[in-house]
């Protein structure tokens, strides 16, 4: 094919001996057009070339983000004023919970409380109308006082009632079984002084606040002091 080009190309062809190349005697006849073409399919046949095997070779290829990947979670840091933020309330496990470690302003009869309170004895003429009882010695004892919730659960009956405190509303919980109750006494709202990162507040008013309760029911309320 190349060949067949070439001799195209120059008109009228020369007859050499035959111990000269076609090609070469073709040149001598007109030397800057065969070399301009020579050129030009000496180039032609290098990019083929070279085009071919890029062809042949594989594509590189690039990691690129699936659109359906699930996008990573950023970590999430727990700090003791978030977790102020939501103190979670009712029972768990069928207890009166403990207090929150970041919730000074708190007292609870759940023994692993730090700021621990002893459980109310009633008395026997008492158990048939504990709940109601409870309810008005709460009602009479607290300012802006309001019953949120009464339940019954198979680990006895459940009372949550929410009342002014000193920064806020402070919530109030029981679960009466048999002649026993227990309580946990603790502010909504902790609060935090700047710059301190301490919560700010103890447990004395949520003392005497279920003091005047049990004093307005004639419960039996055992207390370290009277251990002495």
């Amino acid at each position: 094919m190349r060949v067949s080009v070439i001799h195209q190309l120059h008109s009228p062809p020369i007859k050499l001996p035959k111990s000269h190349n076609t090609i070469v005697s073709s040149s001598s006849s007109s030397p800057k057009l065969f070399g301009s073409r020579h050129s030009f399919l000496t180039n032609l046949l290098s990019f083929s070339l070279s085009f071919s095997i890029t062809l042949s070779s594989p594509l590189p290829s690039f990691a690129l983000p699936s659109l359906f990947s699930p996008p990573k979670s950023p970590s999430s840091t727990t700090t003791p004023f978030s977790q102020s933020k939501n103190l979670p309330l009712g029972l768990e496990n069928g207890k009166i919970r403990a207090c929150p470690s970041v919730n000074p302003s708190c007292i609870s009869t759940n023994p692993k409380s730090s700021n621990f309170d002893f459980p109310w004895q009633i008395p026997s003429d008492s158990t048939l109308n504990a709940v109601q009882k409870l309810q008005d010695a709460i009602l009479f004892t607290q300012k802006n006082a309001t019953i949120q919730a009464v339940e019954d659960t198979p680990n006895g009956q459940y009372i949550r009632a929410e009342v002014d405190g000193g920064f806020g509303r402070d919530v109030i919980e029981f679960l009466i079984k048999g002649d026993v109750a227990t309580y946990r006494c603790m502010a909504s709202k902790v609060t935090y002084v700047y710059p301190f990162t301490t919560a700010f507040g103890d447990s004395k008013g949520q003392q005497e606040r279920m003091k005047k309760i049990v004093e307005e029911l004639g419960w039996y309320a055992p207390s370290f002091d009277l251990m002495d």
